[in-house]
């Protein structure tokens, strides 16, 4: 069993300066609604067992992602507000997840008479994994994002979104929020009621609760009975909660732009030798610019280092994956899984089987050992969707030699950790064999350079421009 998640983060030694801690210890950083998102992100009670938040699994510290070692340098899922309830995907960062575009299906210049495309198009945007939060319905995909956990029941687990509503109306905060700062939802809560009607407007709670509502929440399974009219009330107000948190985290205490990444942009910062080498190879032999794209977004925007779009790298299983060992026969399909159930897109399923999102690379190696000169205060990170490896390190390896090196045959595919495979000088088979991008990995030729990328990647961590 992993360790859960508990408040026994906050005696962590980690003690990163990010932009985070100065913006949420000061409510004059943020706006009502980006308070209020910040207030439910971290609120506890709004769980089934009112030990899990959304900061949980996406703590600041560690750029938004999961911040146990012990689990990232194994299965890289957490655990759920129920005890021994597991995903099958490691979190991914909430930072700059606001970003991401509506989810759609790009067709090139198709429409225009152009015949030399191929015939599928290519699916950008969307947040999740596999892209299931379009942003289809609230207009934001960081919203849609936002209604998922809390009615998962491998998460947070509560049994309807009217539960939600009513702890952030009639119950709020006294949640044990992980983190530094006591004013933004980080600490022992005070209420927020008051915040929400504030910011949504009086008539937001104005629902008629049954009685046994409690009872109902407390519950894994059902639906809380309510009049049509109160029914329509909590959806409304549900995706206002929704859109609250995205609102936080749009904010700049989660979109900080703080990184040396930044400061360079600024003039504040020149890279080492090391880091300009590795910029140079980001942008070139690497090819990893061809979709963490580094250059000015719309406005001159500072980088994003994705391009919303999603990928098989043959990333291998996780055979400490929690679910993986459940269910030895799954593998994880990606984008395919969302798009089978899409009218007008499932006839894409095949060629976007085993596909997950190309994730933004700022903050990838905020609060791992990497970053850490001395190796304290640092924890394992986990990369890929499923958290295979365990270092930015073995990430560029294995982009680097994935078809140079033999495959693990002689070892079982639930035995071939990240370690072993290493120690074995092979990697598995991927997970999904089908759509393997063969063109931009594999055998990129690196030699020392596979450092140099490192050390560039490590100057996307935020926290940088703090104080200066």
């Amino acid at each position: 069993m992993f360790n859960r998640i508990t408040a026994a983060l906050v005696a962590s030694p980690i003690a990163l300066s990010t932009a985070v801690g100065s913006a949420l210890a000061n409510g004059d950083d943020l706006t009502p609604i980006e308070e209020l998102g910040s207030k439910i992100f971290f609120d506890e009670l709004l769980s089934i067992r009112k030990n899990q938040a959304c900061a949980s699994c996406h703590v600041p510290e560690l750029g938004w992602t999961g911040a146990d070692s012990e689990i990232n340098a194994q299965g890289a899922v957490y655990e759920g507000s129920l005890n021994g309830e597991f995903g099958n995907r490691k979190p991914p960062s909430s930072a700059y997840a606001t970003l991401s575009p509506i989810f759609y299906a790009d067709f090139g210049n198709r429409l225009l008479g152009d015949q030399d495309l191929g015939a599928d198009p290519l699916f950008v945007g969307g947040n999740f994994w596999d892209g299931r939060a379009t942003g289809w319905e609230l207009g934001n995909p960081a919203a849609d994002q936002a209604q998922g956990p809390f009615l998962n029941p491998v998460e947070q687990a509560l049994p309807d979104a009217a539960c939600v509503v009513y702890r952030v109306c009639e119950s709020p905060g006294q949640g044990q929020g992980q983190g530094q700062g006591q004013g933004q939802g980080q600490g022992p809560q005070g209420q927020y009621a008051d915040l929400f009607k504030q910011v949504w407007g009086a008539e937001i709670c104005a629902i008629d609760w049954p009685n046994n509502i409690n009872g109902e929440c407390n519950q894994t399974d059902g639906v809380v009975e309510l009049a049509p009219q109160d029914r329509n009330k909590v959806d409304r107000a549900y995706d206002r909660v929704a859109l609250s948190i995205a609102a936080f985290e749009a904010s700049k205490a989660s979109n900080a732009f703080t990184s040396k990444i930044d400061a360079h942009r600024a003039g504040l910062y020149e890279f080492t030798e090391q880091e300009e080498l590795g910029r140079a190879i980001f942008r070139g032999k690497g090819q990893c610019s061809a979709c963490h794209v580094g250059s000015p977004g719309p406005g001159a925007a500072p980088p994003l280092f994705t391009d919303f779009t999603y990928d098989n790298l043959g990333v291998p299983r996780n055979p400490e994956n929690p679910f993986s060992v459940s269910n030895p026969e799954w593998a994880d399909p990606g984008l395919a899984n969302f798009l089978v159930n899409v009218p007008g897109f499932d006839d894409y399923y095949a060629t976007n089987l085993g596909k997950q999102k190309v994730p933004t690379l700022r903050n990838v190696g905020l609060g791992s050992c990497e970053a850490v000169e001395d190796g304290n205060n640092c924890i394992v990170k986990a990369y890929m969707h499923n958290g295979y490896f365990k270092s930015l390190k073995t990430v560029v390896h294995f982009y680097n030699t994935r078809d140079v090196k033999p495959s693990c045959e002689s070892l079982s595919i639930f035995d071939a950790t990240e370690a072993v495979a290493l120690a074995n000088d092979c990697w598995p088979d991927p997970e999904v064999a089908k759509n393997v991008n063969t063109d931009e990995l594999g055998d990129l030729g690196l030699t020392r350079e596979e450092a140099a990328l490192v050390a560039f990647m490590l100057t996307m961590s935020d926290g940088y421009l703090v104080g200066q």
